[in-house]
């Protein structure tokens, strides 16, 4: 190999041993961080979700929950939504909905989602029995699918009400606002 091959640029060993150290240096990065960030319990939940229309029809009740990652209230509710969809797995489908996602948009507009978090409820028939608006503490979310579970009349709590989206003329009403990203 003559001088002007050598000086065009590092050959195969240093290369390979550039390499080596650029791979050893992201391992100790990695290390002094803590290792790859974990996922939250909401990015778990919604990497397990199942297809919408798949826990529709499967004959188990299902709750909806529409939300975004940043969304102080939905990170809030994962844990205790995680835990109920982990004790009722094969009895309850847990499905999330990000509202960020343009592929929900029709879903959004179906529910009158106008806020988050926002839970639509189902019976095992896959019949919209109604929803819940607003942050749930834990006890809320297990009285929520305590009564789906049971087949029994939904818990009266502030922002849970039945399905109704006709007016007078029986013709949809339009809502308010439909953005839920507004979150107010």
């Amino acid at each position: 190999m003559s001088n002007s091959e050598r000086a065009v640029g590092p050959g195969r060993r240093e290369r390979l041993a550039l390499l080596a150290i650029a791979g050893l240096l992201a391992l100790l990065v990695l290390w002094l961080r803590g290792g790859l960030p974990s996922q939250t319990p909401l990015e778990a939940l919604a990497r397990r979700s199942p297809a919408l229309g798949e826990a529709l029809a499967d004959g188990t009740p299902t709750v909806v929950e529409f939300y975004a990652d940043w969304c102080e209230s939905c990170r809030a509710m994962a844990p205790a939504v995680e835990a109920i969809e982990r004790q009722q797995r094969g009895s309850l489908d847990v499905v999330l909905l990000n509202v960020d996602n343009p592929r929900w948009q029709p879903e959004l507009e179906r529910y009158a989602v106008n806020g988050i978090p926002h839970l639509e409820l189902f019976d095992a028939a896959g019949t919209n029995l109604g929803h819940s608006i607003g942050a749930r503490s834990a006890s809320e979310l297990e009285a929520l699918t305590a009564a789906l579970l049971g087949g029994e009349p939904l818990p009266e709590l502030a922002g849970v009400g039945a399905v109704s989206r006709l007016d007078a003329g029986g013709s949809p009403a339009a809502p308010a606002s439909t953005d839920p990203r507004s979150h107010g």
